[in-house]
């Protein structure tokens, strides 16, 4: 145990935070594990309801970084898209373009570039 006061205040704060880390890790896993298993289960109502439940509490934790937290959204939300779309008929699929259509654009050269 430590002797200095500010040392001993120190450990006390220490253990709040991990405390409240630990609770908030665990708020953002379960809420995690809750949208994949209505994933996994092909519930899109259910699913839609908690994608932005869980993407509130994974923002709004602040345990992860920025990068992380992108791309857990953009998982969970790429699943939910994925999963409507497997289960939408075949017939409302959009046709594909025409190639008359897509006709890709001219580059600049790097000699115009240049110029």
């Amino acid at each position: 145990m430590a002797n200095i006061k500010s040392q001993k205040k120190r450990i006390l704060i220490t253990k709040e935070e991990n405390a409240r880390n630990t609770a908030l890790r665990t708020r953002c896993k379960n809420a995690a594990k809750k949208y994949e298993a209505a994933i996994a289960e092909g519930d899109i109502a259910k699913a839609k309801e908690l994608l932005p439940v869980t993407v509130s509490i994974i923002t709004k934790s602040g345990i992860y970084k920025d990068n992380t937290v992108s791309r857990k959204v953009a998982r969970f939300t790429k699943m939910l898209y994925e999963l409507e779309k497997a289960s939408a008929p075949a017939e409302a699929a959009p046709a594909a373009p025409a190639a008359e259509e897509a006709a890709p654009k001219k580059r600049r050269t790097a000699a115009k570039k240049a110029e």
